[in-house]
C-alpha cells in the first residue's frame, strides 16, 4: 500500500468513526444513564431518562446526531514515534473531519474569530484541537475523539489557589461551579477536575480526565476519596436529569493530577454532558483499528 492509500484508509476509517460517535454513545455512557435512571425515584427523572433512551434509539434509526450541538471536535492523540503516519496524522484528522461534517452531518461550529465567519466545514485556525502525547519506540496510534459542545465542555473554568486554601479550596471551588454553569451542560454530567500548577496544566488535565472510562478512579488514594466526596456532594445539590431534580446529578467525578509548585495550586473543571459523545480507537501499524469504547463497531 503506498502513502497515499494508507493516508485515504486511515482518513476514511477517522471520518465514519467520528460520524459514529455523534450518533451513538459510548457503551460505559450507556450503562450508566441506565443504572441512574433505575434508581431515581420521582416519575419526572423516570421519564427524562426514557426520553434519553428514545433519543438514542432513533439516532441509531434515523442515522442522525443525537444531539443538535455536534460540538468543536477534538482528539487526544497518544502516538508510538515508529506509527508509519505519524507525520500525517494531524493533516488527515482534519480532512477526517471535513468528511464527517458531511456525511453525518455535523452541525457547522468552527467560527474564525475576529473575522466571524463560519468555514462551514469544521475545521478553521487551531480546529480542530489536536493534543499530543509520543511515545518512544512504539508503532501504534491511540486516538481519543470528543464533541465539545457549547453548553458543556466549552465553558470551563480555571485558575490558581494560593496555598492557604488548600484542597478545601479545591472542593469549594469545584462546589461553586456546579452550582452555578453546571446546570447549563444537561445533567447528568460527567465531571472533569484538574489540579496541577498552573491555570493551562489543570485546564487540559480536567478534559483528560472526561476521557477515563466511567467507574475509573485516580490511583492515588487520596486523589480517590476526593472524586467520591465530590460526587457525593454534587449529587446532594439536587440538579438530577436535565436539572429539573432528582437524586443524581453526576455520572462521576475524575480528577487529573500532577505536581504543582508549593507556593499555588492550579484547578480547573470540565464537564461532560449526559450525551457524552467521547471514542477511543487504536491503530495498529497496519491500520487495522480496534474500537474500545463502543461494541460491535468495524472501521
Amino acid at each position: 500500500m503506498t502513502k497515499e492509500e494508507s493516508v485515504k484508509l486511515m482518513t476514511d476509517k477517522m471520518a465514519k468513526f467520528v460520524a459514529y460517535t455523534g450518533k451513538k454513545l459510548p457503551d460505559d455512557v450507556i450503562a450508566k444513564l441506565a443504572e441512574l435512571g433505575e434508581k431515581e425515584t420521582s416519575p419526572l427523572a423516570k421519564t427524562l431518562y426514557q426520553t434519553m433512551f428514545r433519543n438514542q434509539t432513533l439516532a441509531v434509526e434515523l442515522n442522525r446526531p443525537s444531539c443538535q450541538d455536534t460540538g468543536v471536535l477534538q482528539f487526544w492523540v497518544k502516538c508510538g514515534t515508529n506509527f508509519p503516519l505519524i507525520n500525517e496524522l494531524e493533516a488527515l484528522l482534519k480532512e477526517a473531519v471535513v468528511q464527517a461534517t458531511f456525511a453525518a452531518p455535523l452541525r457547522h461550529n468552527s467560527v474564525e474569530t475576529f473575522d466571524e465567519y463560519n468555514t462551514k466545514r469544521n475545521v478553521g485556525k487551531g480546529t480542530p484541537t489536536v493534543w499530543w502525547d509520543i511515545v518512544p519506540n512504539d508503532d501504534h496510534c491511540e486516538i481519543y475523539t470528543y464533541m465539545a459542545g457549547g453548553g458543556c465542555t466549552l465553558p470551563g473554568k480555571a485558575m490558581v489557589l494560593m496555598p492557604g486554601a488548600g484542597y478545601e479550596g479545591v472542593t469549594k471551588f469545584v462546589m461553586d461551579q456546579m452550582t452555578s454553569y453546571g446546570i447549563n451542560a444537561c445533567p447528568p454530567l460527567l465531571v472533569g477536575v484538574g489540579v496541577a500548577t498552573s491555570v493551562e496544566t489543570a485546564a487540559l488535565l480536567s478534559k483528560k480526565a472526561l476521557m477515563r472510562p466511567l467507574g475509573s478512579h485516580n490511583p492515588n488514594e487520596r486523589a480517590a476519596s476526593m472524586e467520591k466526596l465530590l460526587e457525593d456532594g454534587i449529587n446532594a445539590i439536587g440538579l438530577g436529569p436535565q436539572g429539573m431534580g432528582g437524586n443524581y446529578s453526576v455520572m462521576g467525578v475524575h480528577i487529573e493530577n500532577t505536581a504543582r509548585h508549593p507556593s499555588a495550586i492550579g484547578v480547573a473543571v470540565s464537564v461532560g454532558c449526559w450525551s457524552h459523545r467521547r471514542g477511543h480507537v487504536i491503530f495498529d501499524k497496519d491500520l487495522n483499528a480496534t474500537v474500545t469504547t463502543h461494541s460491535g463497531v468495524q472501521l
